[in-house]
């Protein structure tokens, strides 16, 4: 018994600090480890949602890819027992470099690429190994410093690692996304993981390093550290470049809300155009005929009072108001910088008609469910303008559920007109709203407008600074079953843009590519797909 305790006290009289001591420092890097994981972690979920949709997708690739890779880097790391503390050190420096620029990479790859999927599941995998290599390491370590029996070891060591990843998922949305943003949140992280594993490492373990281990870890963490300093000096630059790759070099606008990144280029009727996460929501070559496409036919029959979902922009609005008999619009928008834009920009609050100047408009800065759920005023027209369906955090808006309270809202002769996406490249998702607005016990009449090929309005754009747009837009027209008109001549004269010819046909040409039997989506089972 002798004999086996003797090479454990020699082993701890090594170390420069007291064994209790060394197990509570060991404990606090993990803490402080486990936290930086889960920001990597988080950071590359949000940026994929951010960067190519579709979050729920991307959500799920992040995450199995991770685990699987946590699986690995475990077993690589068994090789590494025999050398802990050199080992660990290493690590974390890889892991802060890896997981402090995964940001900068993955827009970089979206900016001047067009593409960050390849990049996404590469920083997944790479990271999930790193961090998987961490716990067989620091288990090794923690009982160098105070030996106990190895369940107790696994406790302490998970406990820790749970809480930090606890601490780092609350840092992450409420301190380090609304202080820093995207890309100096990743590096700050990055920074904060090579200290705490580089400094556990040289102080505490530093005599179980030869020389040359000590220098290779002194040099490595200094030049990571410099590295991601300096990226964090440069990052406002890196940020205008990246920004003028997508946008071109017309930037007027660019600000991230708490809700998205809102991004205005261009100042004239014909080189307006606003993007939202990176994706063009109106392009001002082609959105009159998008939204005398969505407002005028909604709008034959009674239309005192209009209810506009989304629609921020005013551009909705601005056809809304062209007739004298409106007596009120209240436009929802969850965005208040959009409003505010489309309020105060010059060039944008030309194009929308210097809608929110009329007394006849208000607005209410709310998420559109919510706001329905509690509405107690009643309209003769609902009018959906929202970006396409897809499995995001909008896809409620496209829900049986929302249509129902759509419904509730709406007098007996009132119309509901929702943008459906483009009927083109997205027949499945088009009739899928189709179906769910019809379960909320409205009757339907889908119609298709061709768009222009020199831009679009309303739907995500195909790809970061391409001028290709959808072919076409589709739309759902829907009434309550006491009755209403659901013609599709438009309740106005004169449109600017769209023949009235093409819109008395437009049902026909939704009618020739229906899809039978399509279920509808719902709060519980979502249908739709990723946005196009």
């Amino acid at each position: 018994m002798i004999d086996q305790q003797t090479p454990v006290r020699r082993a701890a009289a090594r170390l420069p600090v007291r064994p209790r001591t060394g197990r509570f420092l060991v404990l606090a890097v993990v803490f402080v480890c486990a936290a930086c994981g889960l920001v990597y972690e988080l950071e590359l979920v949000a940026l994929a949602s951010y960067l190519i949709g579709d979050s729920v997708t991307q959500a799920s690739v992040v995450l199995s890819v991770m685990v699987f890779a946590m699986g690995i880097g475990s077993l690589l790391a068994k090789r590494l027992r025999c050398r802990a503390a050199v080992g660990f050190g290493l690590i974390e420096a890889a892991l802060a470099l890896t997981g402090g620029t995964s940001a900068l990479v993955l827009h970089a790859s979206f900016a001047w690429l067009g593409e960050s999927r390849h990049a996404l599941v590469c920083f997944s995998l790479a990271i999930g190994i790193l961090i998987g290599a961490e716990i067989p390491l620091l288990m090794t370590m923690i009982q160098r410093v105070d030996r106990q029996d190895a369940g107790g070891a696994v406790a302490d060591l998970f406990a820790a690692d749970y809480v930090g990843a606890l601490v780092g998922g609350l840092a992450f949305p409420f301190l380090l996304l609304p202080m820093m943003g995207q890309l100096t949140g990743a590096l700050f992280t990055g920074g904060v993981n090579a200290v705490a594993g580089g400094a556990l490492v040289l102080w505490v373990f530093r005599r179980d390093l030869g020389s040359r281990e000590r220098r290779l870890l002194i040099v490595v963490n200094a030049v990571v550290i410099a590295l991601l300093a300096t990226a964090t000096v440069l990052v406002d630059d890196f940020e205008r470049a990246a920004r003028r790759a997508v946008y071109g070099d017309e930037v007027r606008v660019a600000v991230r809300t708490g809700v998205q990144e809102v991004v205005l280029t261009g100042t004239g009727r014909g080189s307006l155009d606003l993007y939202l996460d990176g994706r063009l929501r109106v392009s001002s070559r082609d959105e009159y005929r998008f939204h005398e496409a969505l407002v005028h036919p909604a709008m034959k029959g009674a239309h005192r009072r209009v209810l506009i979902l989304g629609g921020g922009d005013g551009l909705a609005a601005r056809e809304v108001l062209r007739y004298p008999d409106v007596t009120a619009v209240v436009v929802v928008e969850l965005d208040p910088a959009v409003t505010r834009l489309a309020r105060t920009d010059p060039a944008l609050s030309r194009l929308n008609g210097h809608a929110y100047d009329d007394p006849r408009l208000r607005t209410a800065t709310a998420d559109a469910f919510t706001w329905l759920r509690a509405a107690r005023d009643r309209f003769d027209v609902v009018i959906s303008d929202l970006p396409d369906p897809g499995i995001t955090a909008g896809s409620k808006l496209y829900a049986a559920e929302f249509y129902g309270l759509v419904a509730d809202v709406l007098e007996p002769g009132g119309r509901l007109v929702v943008h459906a996406g483009p009927l083109a490249g997205s027949r499945e998702t088009f009739w899928t709203v189709e179906a769910s607005v019809r379960t909320s016990g409205l009757r339907t009449r889908p119609y298709r407008v061709a768009g222009r090929l020199t831009g679009f309005a309303a739907g995500p754009a195909p790809g970061p600074g391409t001028d290709e747009a959808p072919r076409d837009w589709g739309f759902v027209l829907a009434a309550r079953h006491e009755g209403g008109p659901l013609g599709l001549d438009p309740g106005v004269p004169v449109l600017r843009t769209l023949a009235e010819r093409e819109l008395r046909a437009a049902r026909h040409e939704a009618e020739r590519v229906r899809q039978r039997g399509v279920p509808p989506s719902t709060l519980v089972h979502p249908r739709y797909r990723e946005a196009p």
